[in-house]
């Protein structure tokens, strides 16, 4: 006869290696993303504050757009996600100078939209990008075709570090 000491520890050992296994399934893989997706990450660079994060496919696309500080006109960075790292797409703006790109180098292409450039062809990847959002204009994050401001998200004057996980 089996004494009822015995039996309640089975019980529990059996409960705990089923709830052991039930948080290991929901961590790894019901609460991630897809294998072939990745999440855009913005963090506080000096603290590590997660300000906000996106799901994002392989190959998926994000923006930020800020207004350039000398020109005082829009330019808007597009990336795209490739094997965790951030690799550039196009950079659309509307002038030559300061703090912008002043040559197509090879295999880099400049193209006029309306009243804007567009240079694509980048060959550059980047583990993360570093940004100081604007104090007299915004930085916007373009993701999953939503807008979000990157001042009421991350405040005005804040280091911000993306990353795709």
């Amino acid at each position: 006869m089996k004494s009822p000491g015995r039996c309640l520890i089975v019980c529990l050992i059996i409960a705990v290696l089923v709830v052991s296994g039930a948080a290991i399934f929901y961590f790894f893989f019901w609460n991630s993303p897809d294998k072939s997706g990745r999440v855009l990450e913005i963090r506080d660079s000096a603290s590590g504050r997660l300000y906000g994060k996106w799901p994002l496919d392989e190959n998926g696309e994000f923006s930020v757009e800020f207004v350039h500080s000398v020109h005082r006109s829009p330019v808007r960075e597009t990336f795209a996600i490739d094997g965790g790292l951030i690799r550039p797409r196009m950079t659309r703006f509307s002038s030559f100078g300061a703090g912008m790109q002043s040559d197509v180098e090879e295999g880099q292409t400049l193209t006029m939209d309306g009243d804007s450039m567009i240079l694509s062809g980048f060959r550059s990847s980047f583990i993360e990008l570093n940004y100081i959002v604007g104090t007299d204009s915004d930085h916007l994050l373009f993701v999953n075709e939503e807008i979000y401001s990157l001042r009421k998200m991350c405040g005005r004057n804040a280091a911000i570090t993306i990353r795709a996980k």
